[in-house]
């Protein structure tokens, strides 16, 4: 008994990957910092001050190291048992924020806890989706080629999707499109991976040219002359005709959500990316004052609490959304590199333990982990240097937010607790 239970101190100690917990804490400690350099209060200095921004994100990062501690000291199994079960509690929160949410920024996507304090329910719905995802997908007989397997993978992910689209939080649906790379190592065929940037080719298209009947005949032409090249083989005939009626009809799907869905905001953001137009005293403010920020920052930064932009507040949501701008513009490029240098680190770490493990849950997982990551990394910084549309989804683990935070807390610990028992059987 006690031979058992020193193995599992030894366990605990020994097998968790530290680099993981370095870069994790490295990221907190650096969003803490910049939080409270973007919404410093002179009235109210101090880390400890719950009425501010940077007050409470130190709190959230305290609870978060605490339910991270809780996690590496449960069982491994308990996180495919109950993984139904988090997802089906998440599913209920989704719809009940739509009855019951609170509004905030057009966006009924939080419930309100009391005392300043909100829960998200859309970012706990990325965790629990990626363990449901890991459970399916580690389930006997299951194969992503397997049509029936595939279609069940695709309404796991698709269904909180389609909750979230309903607040509505364009960023945060987007967000689990990523999962489709954790298909594609599962076994999905690299075709899916052409036919999405395609579509993403097409919908750019659609939108630039603004004119439905010039892409509808470069596609029949396309089609055509694959049709001549390819006319000896009469099987690939229904094929060539079902994905030119699919890409035509998604060319019309486009036309009409632009035109009928999207609310005037999105609209003039996707237009702004697109260089369709130019609004830098209106929609496009944000992003052109954060591009101005990030270039003032030059090699080595403004310093700490010493960027113009962020003391007379020139960026709105610089807590949050346009975090990174403050990183550009106090720390400069040196230390933007550095925190995408960790993020890099923590991707690479990630996919590293993907592929040491034995277990066909934990391996998924991870890459669920490592593509969720990735999107929110590449489009948070993509939005503040303009080279993607501002549709708001934090900065791993810096931006302020204790949904985010928590959510990204547990996905990565829950990660760690699977990795540190990797050669048992989860």
């Amino acid at each position: 008994m006690r031979s058992s239970m020193q193995q599992q101190q030894r366990g605990f100690f020994f097998n968790v990957d530290w680099a993981i917990v370095f870069v994790y804490l490295a990221l907190c400690t650096i969003g803490l910092l910049n939080i409270h350099s973007a919404v410093y209060d002179e009235k109210h200095p101090s880390f400890l001050d719950l009425s501010t921004d940077y007050g409470k994100q130190l709190i959230y990062i305290i609870v978060a190291i605490v339910v991270a501690i809780f996690i590496l000291l449960l069982e491994s199994r308990f996180f495919s048992a109950l993984a139904p079960v988090f997802y089906g509690v998440t599913v209920v929160l989704l719809m009940l924020v739509l009855v019951v949410g609170r509004n905030v920024g057009g966006n009924q996507a939080w419930i309100s806890l009391g005392g300043g304090f909100r829960l998200q329910p859309s970012e706990l719905a990325k965790l629990t989706t990626c363990l449901l995802l890991a459970r399916y997908l580690n389930g006997t007989n299951i194969r992503i080629t397997d049509p029936k397997s595939f279609m069940i993978s695709l309404a796991i992910i698709g269904f909180p999707m389609l909750l979230i689209m309903l607040q509505p939080d364009a960023g945060s649906t987007l967000v689990f499109s990523s999962l489709i790379f954790v298909l594609y190592r599962e076994g999905l065929s690299p075709y899916f991976l052409i036919l999405e940037g395609l579509f993403i080719t097409l919908f750019v298209l659609t939108l630039k040219l603004n004119n439905t009947a010039y892409i509808v005949g470069a596609l029949i032409i396309v089609a055509i002359i694959i049709v001549l090249l390819t006319r000896r083989n009469r099987k690939l005939m229904p094929v060539i005709a079902t994905g030119l009626a699919i890409s035509i009809a998604f060319v019309f799907s486009v036309h009409f959500l632009y035109t009928s869905v999207l609310k005037p905001h999105q609209k003039v953001r996707i237009d702004i990316v697109l260089g369709i137009t130019t609004d830098i005293k209106g929609k496009g403010y944000n992003v052109n004052q954060s591009k101005i920020a990030i270039g003032s920052g030059k090699l080595w930064g403004r310093g700490y609490m010493q960027g113009t932009q962020t003391k007379y507040s020139f960026v709105p949501e610089q807590g949050t959304d346009f975090i990174f701008c403050t990183v550009g513009e106090e720390w400069g490029f040196a230390g933007a590199t550095v925190v995408l240098g960790l993020y890099l680190f923590l991707l690479l770490r990630i996919i590293r333990i993907a592929e040491r493990q034995r277990s066909t849950f934990t391996r998924v997982y991870a890459y669920g982990v490592a593509s969720v990551i990735f999107f929110h990394v590449i489009i948070n910084i993509g939005m503040t240097i303009g080279i993607v549309p501002s549709i708001g989804i934090p900065l791993p683990l810096i931006s302020y937010g204790g949904s985010s935070l928590l959510s990204f807390t547990i996905m990565l610990f829950i990660l760690v607790k699977l990795d540190s028992n990797r050669m048992g059987i989860v």
